[in-house]
């Protein structure tokens, strides 16, 4: 998390939120949204972060574009008076499972490359299409652990099921490149 990240570790941004219910994509929307902020529900059109100035920025961002949908919200900096322990292990638990789809999409990473070899497609464009997929892997961690403010259990996991698909890329790498060479 960088310094502009950084979380206050006992103050939460708050947003309580109304949208209407028609058309249903709106709803989809904010949600989609709080989600990929790593917000949690504390319940129904209320959702809770760590406060740093990042997640207040996006917060307020939010907060207007459900206005623009006829919404109403309200933006609430808090402390957790009581149950403060529940929300911190709701919080880390979200970044857990978010951690757990990475090390499930790598090994699903692992299996594509795999069968690459069984079919014996060694190839640039296959390499490519690996990288590319490889990439996509990376940035979505690094937004996983740029959100995950108390350092949540699961960060190791998925940084071991990352380094594992870097060294089966690079492997295949080089199969492609013994391959190229002996075409030629």
């Amino acid at each position: 998390m960088s310094d502009d990240q950084q979380a206050d570790s006992e103050n939460w941004l708050l947003l309580v939120y109304r949208v209407p219910p028609e058309p249903t994509r709106l709803r989809a929307a904010v949600w989609r949204r709080i989600k990929s902020l790593g917000a949690i529900y504390l319940q129904s059109s209320a959702a809770a972060l760590p406060a740093s100035t990042g997640a207040e920025r996006a917060l307020r961002k939010l907060r207007a574009e459900i206005i623009d949908m006829n919404g109403t919200a309200a933006l609430m900096s808090c402390r957790v008076l009581a149950g403060e322990p529940e929300v911190r292990a709701a919080f880390q638990a979200a970044r857990d499972d978010e951690y757990e789809e990475i090390v499930d999409r790598c090994q699903d990473f692992l299996a594509q490359v795999q069968k690459e070899y069984v079919a014996v497609h060694f190839t640039y464009a296959e390499l490519e299409e690996n990288e590319v997929d490889l990439v996509k892997l990376r940035n979505w961690l690094a937004r996983i652990v740029e959100r995950d403010a108390f350092g949540a259990a699961g960060r190791a996991a998925a940084e071991q099921a990352l380094v594992q698909c870097e060294k089966s890329l690079e492997e295949y790498a080089a199969r492609v490149y013994e391959e190229e060479a002996e075409s030629r």
